[in-house]
């Protein structure tokens, strides 16, 4: 299976999918409740997962999560073979993913930009 096969593709959305769904009803107090899978990315050979996870909250929560969600690795991957039919159920690897935080703090910089510019207009009239 090539890397960028069709295949391939629908494999990482279901199981980016699936991630998310058992990390939602997880019950681990460290996880923090606004976790989001950004992606998932399989490996051809469907051994080994990269999850990229993102965290709204501090950097002890993203952390935190982190964290938590690497203990529960063991419980994740037999949710996910419970509910996903493949071969073989990668391992998965948990990083955190700041692009959402990142464009957040651009789009509040972008917008006071536009903001001192409209103030420097009316001040120049």
């Amino acid at each position: 299976m090539r890397k960028r096969s069709i295949k391939n593709t629908r494999v990482n959305t279901e199981v980016q999918r699936e991630l998310s769904n058992i990390i939602r009803n997880m019950k681990d107090p460290r996880v923090a409740p606004w976790t989001s899978v950004v992606a998932a990315e399989v490996a051809p050979d469907l051994k080994t997962c990269k999850a990229y996870i993102s965290v709204l909250g501090d950097g002890k929560a993203q952390e935190d999560t982190i964290r938590g969600l690497e203990s529960a690795e063991g419980y994740i991957r037999r949710e996910l073979a419970h509910t996903l039919n493949m071969r073989n159920t990668p391992e998965i690897r948990f990083i955190l993913d700041q692009s959402i935080e990142y464009g957040v703090n651009m789009s509040k910089k972008i917008d006071e930009v536009n903001r001192n510019m409209t103030e420097g207009d009316a001040d120049a009239e």
